[in-house]
């Protein structure tokens, strides 16, 4: 399996964003599952959902101050990287 994320350290804070799909954040019960399933590769971290809508404008899902910081800034800042699991 392959997909996009990034960990982030700021202003005190170790968490990790991964790329989903919109439809993904579109119901509590398939965020809520996304969510827990990435959340074992990235241990001991605040997990954010990312997805974009159509026109490219992201949105978050997460723990409500990251995902107010996320918003704030370009996404192309975070430092993405593609992750292979096997």
């Amino acid at each position: 399996m392959q997909f996009e994320g990034a960990v982030i350290k700021e202003q005190g804070q170790t968490f990790a964003v991964v790329i989903v799909k919109p439809s993904v954040l579109d119901y509590s019960t398939e965020r809520e599952k996304t969510q827990e399933g990435f959340s074992r590769y990235f241990p001991g971290m605040p997990l954010i959902l990312m997805a974009q809508n159509s026109r490219g404008v992201p949105a978050y899902h997460g723990r409500p101050d990251i995902v107010k910081f996320l918003a704030s800034i370009d996404f192309r800042r975070i430092p993405w990287k593609r992750y292979t699991l096997n």
